[in-house]
């Protein structure tokens, strides 16, 4: 379970400080599918940056299971059991997609194994496997590499930051498949910041973060409806040509 207890973040800006998240508390049970949404500059990506330990709350607490992980960085919070899927993956030039998720696996894993995560987010893994994860690849097929990588960790908590931005619409379905079979087969939660009203129509809990404060949040039925006449304003999903 993780639990945010007045959750405060400022950054600079101009020379001034800028409070992005304004005291937010949540708790984010196991085993639950929680969907983060609100309007562009809301907070959400800075909020799922705070929780993984890419940055670190001005004021407040996080805790992970009981255990204050506040003062921990992204690697300590990886090991404790957080993953993290960022909006624009890393590149990892040398590195071999096999390789990757050998590394998110924690082992030395077999190439059938890594076939099986790459197929699980429809890429077909005999033109993959060896490939390195650098510019020759695009935008959604280093998403879906990502996301092959979260599955093959099997955390307590995995985060993504937006997993639809830069994918084309077949990747996008399949993308729904993945994390409807996620929450399934797996005993950890998944949240996930989103416009897209199919991921929202999937999770459990909604989260609606407006200037950085909870707006709103609830059970799916109960939150979803009174968003979908404010969802036309969303941006719309570019295609993975339009990313590159």
């Amino acid at each position: 379970m993780l639990e945010l207890k007045h959750i405060s973040f400022e950054a600079e800006e101009n020379g001034k400080g800028k409070e992005i998240i304004r005291d937010i508390s949540l708790t984010l049970s196991d085993n639950r599918f929680i969907a983060i949404t609100g309007p562009n500059g809301g907070g959400k990506s800075t909020l799922a940056k705070l929780i993984a330990g890419i940055e670190r709350p001005t004021k407040g607490k996080i805790l992970l299971d009981g255990e204050d992980i506040t003062g921990e960085d992204i690697t300590a919070r990886a090991k404790a059991g957080i993953s993290y899927a960022f909006q624009q993956p890393v590149r990892f030039k040398g590195i071999t997609v096999k390789d990757l998720i050998g590394l998110a696996a924690g082992e030395n894993i077999s190439t059938a194994r890594a076939c099986n995560y790459l197929s699980e987010v429809g890429l077909c893994a005999k033109d993959y496997i060896n490939r390195e994860v650098n510019a020759s690849l695009s935008g959604g097929e280093l998403k879906r590499i990502e996301i092959a990588t979260v599955l093959a960790r099997k955390t307590k908590l995995t985060v993504f930051d937006e997993p639809e931005a830069g994918i084309d619409l077949w990747s996008f379905q399949n993308l729904i498949r993945v994390f409807e079979k996620m929450h399934d087969e797996t005993h950890g939660s998944i949240l996930i910041i989103s416009h897209q009203e199919r991921i929202l129509n999937i999770a459990d809990e909604i989260i609606v973060i407006a200037d950085g404060k909870i707006a709103k949040s609830g059970k799916r039925e109960e939150i979803l409806p009174g968003l979908l006449g404010t969802m036309t304003g969303c941006p719309r999903q570019k295609t993975e040509e339009e990313s590159l």
